[in-house]
Order: C-alpha cells, then sequence, then structure tokens
C-alpha cells in the first residue's frame, strides 16, 4: 500500500474515532487553547467505543491530565476498556506529577460486562487512592454519576458540580423514603461538593482557577502569582464592635489579595468557613469560624486543612467561636468524633499555619484551632478554658452581690482573666494585633515560615478518628 493511501487510511480513522462529542468539547474548555492531545483515541470496547477521552494539556502553562466520560459512546458504561484508558492517564500523572481532572457524567456500570466492570471500578479506585495527597485530583460533574461512579469522584481533592448534574449512590426512585437528594444543591449542602455553578461553562472555568491555585503535586513549590492588595478593607474599620455581623467573606476578602478569594463548601455546616486566596501572590487556605461548630463545620475544616496539609499550602485561621454546639443531637451526630478528627488535623499539619483569635476561642476550639505556629489576637478577643458565663460560675461566684452583678462580673472576667493580653503574658498569643495590621502581620509570619521543615516519627499512616 503506498504511503498515501496508508496516511489516508490514518486520517480517516482518526476523523472516526475523534469523532465531535460534548466530552472533547469540555476538556477543549478546560485547556489553554490548541493544548489538549488526546490519548488511546484507538481503544475500543468490542466493535464501540471506549466511553471516555483522555489526554492531557496545559491550564495557565502547566501540564494537567484528564479524562470525559463520552455518553455518545454506549452511555459512557463503565468496563474494562475505560477503566484502563482511566488507568494509564493516573500512571501518567504519577511519572510526572501532574495533576488530573475527571469529568464524569455517565449511566453507570457495564452491566453486560460482569465481573469485570467491578474489577474495571476497582482499577480507577485503587489508582486514585495511590495518587492521593501526590498530585491534585478534582472530579468535574456535569451529568449522571452514579453508584460506584460517585466513589470514583469523591475520591478526589476536590468535587465541583455543574447545576443540572447529579451524585448520588442510589438513585432517589430507587431508595424510596426521601426524593430531596442526589443533585447538586444536596451535593454541596450535605459535604460531597466543594463547589456548584449554575452551568457546565461556569463549572469549567471554576475548575481552571482550582487548578491555578494549587500546586502541581506534593514535592512542588507554591504557587505564585502577580497581586494586588485588597479591593476593599472598609469593613475592618470599628470591626471590633461589629464582629458577630460582619460577613465571614468580606473578612476574609479585606485581608486577601485583591480577587484571589474562592469559597468553598458554602453552605455545609455551622460555624465554619473555608476558602482558597493569595496572600502576597501565594495561595493559602483561609479558614474562618464564628459562633458555634457543629459536627459538620468541624468535618469541613477538617477535610480542607487535611487537602492544605498534602500540598503544603499554608493554613490562616481566624477563630471565633465558642467551640461545639451544646446539642444532645450533634452529640449524637458524631460531634466527639469530628472536633477530635479536626483537632488531630490540626496538630499533624506540618504545612505552615497562622491563627489570629478575632473574637472568642473557648476550650476545644482553642485547642484545635490555635495549633499553629504563630498565633495572633486582636484587641477584645476573649481565651478561655470555658465559656465566660461557666468560668464565673466556677471560679468566680463569689464576686457576684446585689451590688455586682454577674453581667459585671463577666464583663470583669472578658477584660481581665479571659482577656487577650493575659493569654499574650501566658505565651499563649505571640502578638495582639489590630485588624487593620493583620494582612501585614499573616504576610510577614508566613514569610518567615516559608522554609519550614518538621520531621515526624516514621509510621505507615495516622489513624484518624473515624
Amino acid at each position: 500500500m503506498s504511503e498515501q493511501k496508508e496516511l489516508d487510511r490514518l486520517n480517516s480513522a482518526r476523523l472516526e474515532a475523534q469523532k465531535a462529542s460534548a466530552a472533547r468539547e469540555r476538556l477543549q474548555k478546560l485547556f489553554d487553547a490548541d493544548t489538549f492531545v488526546e490519548l488511546d483515541a484507538f481503544v475500543k470496547n468490542g466493535t464501540d467505543g471506549s466511553g471516555v477521552v483522555t489526554g492531557y494539556g496545559e491550564i495557565d502553562g502547566a501540564t494537567l491530565f484528564a479524562f470525559s466520560q463520552d455518553v455518545t459512546e454506549r452511555s459512557a458504561a463503565v468496563g474494562k476498556a475505560q477503566a484502563e484508558k482511566i488507568a494509564r492517564l493516573y500512571d501518567l500523572a504519577v511519572k510526572t506529577g501532574a495533576p488530573v481532572v475527571g469529568i464524569y457524567d455517565s449511566k453507570g456500570a457495564d452491566i453486560a460486562g460482569g465481573n469485570e466492570t467491578l474489577a474495571a471500578y476497582s482499577k480507577i479506585l485503587e489508582k486514585a487512592a495511590g495518587l492521593s495527597g501526590v498530585v491534585p485530583q478534582i472530579a468535574l460533574v456535569l451529568g449522571t454519576c452514579a453508584g460506584l461512579g460517585a466513589l470514583a469522584a469523591c475520591a478526589a481533592d476536590f468535587v465541583v458540580m455543574g447545576g443540572k448534574a447529579e451524585l448520588f449512590l442510589t438513585p432517589p426512585a430507587v431508595a424510596g423514603d426521601r426524593s430531596d437528594y442526589g443533585n447538586a444543591k444536596a451535593a454541596l449542602a450535605s459535604g460531597v461538593a466543594q463547589l456548584i455553578c449554575e452551568d457546565e461553562e461556569k463549572a469549567i472555568a471554576s475548575v481552571r482557577k482550582l487548578v491555578s491555585l494549587l500546586p502541581e503535586n506534593n514535592l512542588s513549590a507554591a504557587a505564585t502569582f502577580d497581586f494586588a492588595p485588597p479591593s476593599d478593607t472598609s469593613v475592618l474599620t470599628g470591626i471590633l464592635d461589629k464582629l458577630d455581623e460582619a460577613s465571614l467573606c468580606d473578612i476574609d476578602r479585606a485581608i486577601a489579595d485583591g480577587e484571589s478569594f474562592l469559597l468553598l463548601s458554602h453552605g455545609f455546616g455551622k460555624g465554619a468557613h473555608t476558602a482558597f486566596a493569595t496572600l502576597g501572590g501565594t495561595t493559602v487556605g483561609m479558614v474562618n469560624t464564628r459562633g458555634e461548630l457543629d459536627h459538620d463545620g468541624a468535618a469541613r475544616i477538617a477535610r480542607f486543612v487535611s487537602v492544605c496539609d498534602s500540598f503544603q499550602i499554608p493554613v490562616v485561621t481566624l477563630i471565633n467561636t465558642e467551640g461545639v454546639k451544646a446539642s444532645g443531637a450533634d452529640e449524637l451526630a458524631g460531634a466527639v468524633r469530628d472536633m477530635a478528627r479536626l483537632a488531630h488535623v490540626y496538630a499533624e499539619a506540618t504545612t505552615p499555619k497562622v491563627a489570629v483569635v478575632t473574637g472568642s476561642a473557648i476550650g476545644s476550639a482553642y485547642v484545635a484551632l490555635a495549633n499553629a505556629d504563630a498565633v495572633y489576637a486582636w484587641p477584645g478577643a476573649v481565651i478561655s478554658a470555658m465559656p465566660v458565663a461557666a468560668a464565673v460560675a466556677f471560679l468566680e461566684g463569689d464576686k457576684i452581690t446585689k451590688d455586682h452583678t454577674r453581667e459585671q462580673v463577666e464583663a470583669e472576667y472578658r477584660e481581665g482573666a479571659g482577656s487577650a493580653y493575659r493569654a499574650a503574658e501566658g505565651g499563649f498569643v505571640q502578638d495582639i494585633i489590630t485588624p487593620a495590621a493583620t494582612r501585614d502581620t499573616l504576610l510577614r509570619a508566613l514569610d518567615m515560615l516559608a522554609s519550614k521543615r518538621v520531621s515526624r516519627l516514621p509510621k505507615k499512616h495516622a489513624n484518624l478518628p473515624l
């Protein structure tokens, strides 16, 4: 056969193998223009396609691997061929230390595959687990992601969903007892998803931003960016008189670099707030608390800090919480377990950690959240082993008289034994700073901690309270 005929045959085969589909279009949108290179395009499942498109490209100039399930091929049913393509992609990510994005849109498993289907999912989960904590993994759910596919998606560090996407183990119609789950809003509210977007375009854009904020792998230096100062710091003016009224997002934005803020897991857990941003052009994880933490709030922060620690992303924690919510229902839901996990994650984290007590840091909240390399406090902050009312009742009840009310004694406790100044005297905070000075203080502290190194005892892994 002549060379020209061979070339014509190649072109024809490539056109057939790489025909237009939503899966390929999504990958083209994910990567920088003209950087996507498809891999294993000719792989088939019998006479049909594999149901997945795999390849690599660049986001802001950095290499990234990605796969996109293709519903035009056997409804993207997951079987041996699809699993092997995804497994090879993960192997390349291991060798090169590049992040992985998986775009999920599949009707489910290849039922005709029998036990081979179970083996296929096992292979995907094994590869994802092996890469966990080595390179960032992001699951982008843009269609249906059910059953074992949901397990694979949730093995990623972050789950981003389009507004019409579905993610569940058991279809609502089959479960029968409830039907208000499986959609993107329910996934966000339950902590399964970290971001939901109203359409595909915004979901893909969010993944691009998230990828750009993360290092390429656990050995890479933190990503650095050109940066501008915060665009609006007015919320910090007079904030000590309105601390419980100010928006947590506005407080974070007044400290972080301009236009760098990315809120995650919004709506999951009470009293907790997590986000990525940059400070001085370097990515940081920002944790903010207010009021009482419920068990979901503790779980939200623990998961976020664990991911930050995996990739040496510094953690900035702003503390204003009384601690765990006093609730029997919360206790039964696992409040002790989740607070223990939160304390464990902070204690184990070796990434740079800086904490600022903006309001209250009471009991277990201080122990868990203020486990940092440097701790600061705003004037008026209260740091106490127990809530002020309880401390007064146990320690200073004799001071309460007809002419000296409980309210007065509690106020004196806040300004005396429970004050930031008393904590500073004991070395529990390193300095008391004004709200306006917070950004500069954090920048200096993080610069000082940039070369932080910690050696741990050799072990296979820590045992988290589960």
